[in-house]
């Protein structure tokens, strides 16, 4: 009885394996596909730099405009 339980594990491991290996494969074929905006690796995208050291010298110059168009128009 021992011997036809360890057959039974056998085969439905080799079962569970087959079926591992299928959802795997199907698994990382979709993830290649899967590119949800299109944007990765695009000729659009390699031209771009990260924001430099200095943008915070655009945040404060857009801030003084703020202010200044509200200091204007307060008036």
């Amino acid at each position: 009885m021992g011997v036809i339980v360890t057959k039974e594990d056998e085969q439905s491991s080799k079962l569970n394996d087959r079926i591992t290996a299928d959802l795997r494969k199907k698994a990382q074929a979709t993830t290649r596909i899967m590119d949800p905006d299109l944007v990765e690796g695009s000729e659009y995208t390699k031209s771009m730099k990260k924001t430099g050291r200095f943008a915070w010298v655009w945040i404060v110059l857009v801030v003084l405009a703020g202010i200044s168009l509200f200091i204007i128009f307060s008036s």
